[in-house]
C-alpha cells in the first residue's frame, strides 16, 4: 500500500527554511542600505580622509604660512603656491625627480618577474605530474608565514660577499621577486585549478603541448588574476622602504623615492611644506595605477575561472 505525501504538508515543512533564509538576507540588505548605515559610512570616510586632505593642503601652502598656522586656515586665508613641488622635484643637491625615476626602474621588473615565474610554477603545480609535487607545493605555501625581516641579513651577506651585487638594482629585484613568489604561486594555482579540465584535454587532443596551452589558453584566462596581483605587487614595491633601505641604502643613483622622503623627514623635519609635497609626489603613481586598474583588481578578486 503506497503512502501519498500531502503537498500541503510538504510545503509547510519546507517553507520555513526558505522563508527564514530570505528574511535574514532581506534584513541584512535593509540594514546595510539604511540611512543610518549610509550616514555612518559617510562619517567614517570623512574622518579617514581629513588627515590626507590636510596634508594635501599643506603641500600647496607657503613655508611661512605653514609654520605660522594650521592647514585649516586656508579657508580664511587661501594663499597657495606651487613652489613646494618645484623645490622638492628640482632644487637641492638630491632632487626627488631622480629618485622618482629610480622607483619606476625598481618597481616594473619587481612586478613582472614574480608574475612570470608564478604563472609558470602555478601551471606546473596544477596541470603537470612530477614526483614530489604536493610536498613542494606545501613547502611553497608554508613560506608565506616566514617574515621577510628574517631573510634580510642572510640575503645582504649573499649579495655583498658572494654575488658582489650589493648596492645595485639587482638586489631589490631579486628580493622582491623572492618575497612575492609564495603568495603569487598560491593565488595563481588556485585560479588555474578552477579552469575546467575538459578545456585542457581538448587542447591536448588537438596536439597542443604544455607551452602552447600555457600561452594560448591559460594566459588569456589569467588576465584578471594577473592584473589583481600586479596591482597589489606594484603598490607594495612602490611604497617599500625597508627592503630598499637595507639593500641599496641612500645611494642617489639607485635609491627609490621612499628612501629620499625618509631622509627629508630626518634632515628637514620642520619643513612640513616640502615633506607634504614629497609625500604627494610619491602618491601620484600608485593612486593613478589603482584608480585606472580598479575594475581589473575587483574582477581578479572575484574571478573563479570558467563557469557553466
Amino acid at each position: 500500500m503506497s503512502t501519498a505525501i500531502n503537498p500541503a504538508v510538504a510545503e509547510i515543512g519546507e517553507r520555513p527554511v526558505l522563508k527564514n533564509s530570505i528574511s535574514t538576507s532581506e534584513r541584512a540588505r535593509k540594514t546595510l542600505s539604511s540611512r543610518f548605515a549610509s550616514l555612518v559610512a559617510i562619517i567614517i570616510a570623512v574622518l579617514w580622509t581629513i588627515p590626507t586632505f590636510g596634508l594635501f593642503v599643506t603641500s600647496f601652502r607657503p613655508a611661512l604660512e605653514t609654520n605660522r598656522s594650521g592647514w585649516w586656515h586656508v579657508f580664511t586665508d587661501p594663499t597657495l603656491t606651487l613652489d613646494n613641488y618645484k623645490t622638492a622635484l628640482t632644487d637641492g643637491s638630491q632632487p626627488l625627480a631622480q629618485f622618482f625615476v629610480n622607483s619606476v626602474v625598481i618597481t616594473l621588473p619587481a612586478v613582472l618577474l614574480p608574475i612570470l615565474l608564478a604563472c609558470l610554477a602555478a601551471y606546473a603545480f596544477a596541470w603537470m605530474d612530477f614526483r614530489g609535487k604536493n610536498v613542494l607545493f606545501v613547502a611553497v605555501f608554508a613560506l608565506q608565514v616566514v617574515p621577510l625581516q628574517v631573510a634580510l641579513v642572510p640575503l645582504l651577506s649573499l649579495y655583498t660577499t658572494k654575488l658582489h651585487i650589493g648596492g645595485t638594482y639587482w638586489t631589490v629585484w631579486l628580493s622582491h621577486t623572492m618575497f612575492a613568489l609564495p603568495l603569487a604561486i598560491f593565488l595563481m594555482h588556485n585560479f588555474i585549478k578552477e579552469i575546467p579540465g575538459e578545456l585542457i584535454e581538448a587542447a591536448r587532443v588537438d596536439g597542443a603541448g604544455h607551452v602552447r596551452i600555457f600561452f594560448r589558453i591559460m594566459l588569456p584566462l589569467l588576465t584578471p588574476a594577473l592584473a589583481s596581483f600586479g596591482i597589489f605587487q606594484f603598490l607594495w614595491v612602490w611604497n617599500d622602504l625597508l627592503v630598499s633601505l637595507v639593500f641599496i641604502g641612500g645611494n642617489p643613483d639607485v635609491a627609490p623615492l621612499t628612501v629620499q622622503i625618509a631622509n627629508l623627514a630626518g634632515t628637514r623635519g620642520s619643513a612640513w611644506y616640502l615633506l607634504s609635497a614629497g609625500a604627494f609626489i610619491s602618491i601620484i603613481v600608485p593612486l593613478a595605477v589603482f584608480l585606472g586598474l580598479q575594475r581589473f583588481f575587483v574582477r581578479g578578486l572575484l574571478a573563479g575561472g570558467l563557469k557553466g
